[in-house]
């Protein structure tokens, strides 16, 4: 055995030595090492696969924020030149008219945290130069949302920082406001006078009322018009109804992709510049007065804003893209975009990211078509859902099929009940669940394949499918940084409720709900690699006297 050979084996079975995985004799055959050394990369390196240096990746980034840049300026001059979509838009009040008096343009930024590839704003720069008056864009700080974390909230705070700086750059004001929107927008478009407010879209019940109440508060006169940025074809345009699934939305949304999947304009340098004094924002401060759990890390694998969403997508292009179709359901390899941070907080368009995944089509056609499904089809369906059923989090929201199946299921026996406690710790009989839980606790993040199990066990292990669909949701939230998000509202509901999918062979507790196991995840992929990476153990056991879980 060459020497180098040699010294590698011996530090592989040095360091999996000290995890679960045992190092047999059988570690010596030659198919046997390369397994151990498999797993060695994996729980050392993230199993990082095969691509440019990382010298060479830090730079790239920065050629691809310029080449986007010049794709833009070449498509047109201004939003003014562009033939802009005008299917994007609803307006939302009876006014459609700019006032004379006014003396600005408002852009109330909420889902979609950028300046570059944003609808919503460029449109908000034609009304401003149409009118030939400032760009405001605001954005509100609210003391809560729904179950974020400190971990959201510094996450969002860098990328609002950037987007401040790209404003200045382009004579835009931005304002960080405090409280919710539909009382700290109409004081700032009446105290400022304001002569129309631009709103970006999202499906969620309290983005949806602050949207209606600001329509009721805001002075007849002044126009409330709001811009799907998000999607790349129009929540509204794409369907005008609930869709049952993939299949009843997938030819609705392709069929559209030519007249919606366009390149974008630039945001110019605005011309015209306010004469009014405003507050300076003091970043240092901004989260004084948050009431948030601060208990919750930072995660450090993911660098927010505009610019950091923009590297992540050309390392998933140069690196990951090549096994994405083969390996994106396999969680030992590291084949997912990663991008569900950016996408949630709207630090990078979705259309963006799709334009240049597309230029990799010849070279890895199945790898773009499946990123194409996944990033279209399966996050505007999510929006679809939830924009058009109110109860998207709650049994409510459920097919029929499956809230009666669930009902007659309801008092089945359980093997294990975990408290709500216990599973946010990990603390369950399963050591795959458990790794998962601390991949998302710690990461922010767990694998879309396991995010299925994870929430199908949550099902299996609690007293009712009300609380399995209720803590799900809580722990998706809190700790993922995709949390609060059609996507992840929907991800649960089709665990937990079959939405989106079909009945299947019905069996306890689950009814006909789909059904995962452990075993059927060995068969899918290495779980021992997987438990190894993240230190997970079996903390119960079906036989222990002591297990904290009971039987119903």
């Amino acid at each position: 055995m060459a020497p180098c050979i040699f010294v590698t084996k011996l530090i592989a079975i040095k360091y999996l030595s000290k995890t679960n995985f045992t190092v047999t004799k059988a570690t010596s055959s030659t198919s046997n090492y390369f397994y151990c050394i498999q797993r060695y990369l994996f729980y050392f390196s993230d199993f990082k696969m095969s691509g440019p240096s990382t010298k060479k990746l830090r730079t790239s980034h920065t050629d691809l924020v310029k080449q986007i840049e010049e794709q833009r300026n070449q498509t047109a001059d201004s939003v003014m030149t562009f033939k802009f979509n005008k299917k994007r838009v609803r307006i939302l009040t009876d006014s459609d008219e700019v006032s004379s008096e006014s003396k600005g343009i408002v852009y109330w930024m909420f889902r979609d945290a950028r300046v570059h590839d944003n609808w919503a704003m460029l449109f908000a720069q034609k009304i401003a130069l149409k009118n030939k008056v400032p760009l405001h864009v605001c954005f509100c700080i609210l003391p809560k949302f729904l179950d974020a974390t400190i971990r959201h909230y510094k996450f969002l705070l860098e990328a609002l920082e950037e987007v401040e700086k790209d404003c200045k750059e382009l004579n835009i004001n931005f304002h960080l406001l405090h409280g919710e929107p539909n009382t700290a927008i109409i004081n700032f478009v009446e105290k400022y006078k304001m002569g129309a407010v631009i709103a970006d879209f999202f499906p969620l019940r309290l983005p949806l009322f602050w949207l209606e109440d600001i329509k009721k508060k805001l002075p007849k006169k002044i126009p409330l018009c709001q811009v799907d940025a998000h999607n790349i074809v129009p929540c509204w345009v794409a369907s005008e109804k609930l869709e049952y699934a993939a299949r009843t939305i997938r030819n609705k949304i392709n069929s559209k992709l030519d007249e919606f999947l366009t390149e974008f304009p630039p945001v110019i340098k605005h011309p015209h510049t306010s004469d009014q004094k405003f507050d300076k924002i003091n970043w240092d401060t901004a989260l004084d007065d948050v009431l948030v759990d601060k208990s919750v890390d930072k995660i450090t694998w993911a660098k927010a804003g505009y610019k950091g969403g923009i590297a992540e997508l050309d390392k998933f292009l140069k690196i990951r893209l090549r096994i994405y179709d083969e390996k994106r359901n396999n969680p030992i390899f590291n084949a997912l975009s990663n991008l569900s941070p950016w996408f949630h907080f709207g630090m990078i368009s979705v259309q963006r990211c799709i334009l240049e995944a597309k230029k990799y089509k010849s070279q890895y056609n199945k790898s773009v078509e499946a990123f194409m499904e996944e990033a279209i089809v399966r996050r505007e369906l999510s929006d679809n859902f939830c924009f058009y059923n109110e109860h998207y989090d709650s049994l409510k929201g459920a097919y029929d099929w499956a809230r009666e199946t669930l009902n007659q299921h309801r008092n089945d026996k359980r093997d294990y009940i975990y408290t709500l406690n216990e599973l946010e710790n990990g603390l369950t009989h399963d050591d795959l669940w458990n790794a998962a839980e601390i991949q998302l606790v710690k990461e922010g993040k767990i694998h879309g394949f396991l995010r299925m199990y994870w929430a199908k066990k949550i099902l299996e292990w609690t007293e009712t499918p009300d609380d399995a669909l209720k803590w799900s949701i809580y722990l998706n939230d809190k700790y993922s940084m995709d949390g609060r998000d059609p996507n992840g509202y929907v991800g649960c509901m089709w665990s937990i409720c079959g939405v989106h999918d079909q009945g299947w062979r019905e069996r306890p507790v689950f009814g006909k709900i789909r059904y995962m196991n452990y075993k059927g995840c060995e068969r899918k992929f290495d779980v021992q690699a997987f438990v190894m990476k993240y230190g997970a153990k079996v903390q119960l056991t079906k036989d222990e006297n002591k297990r904290k879980g009971k039987k119903k």
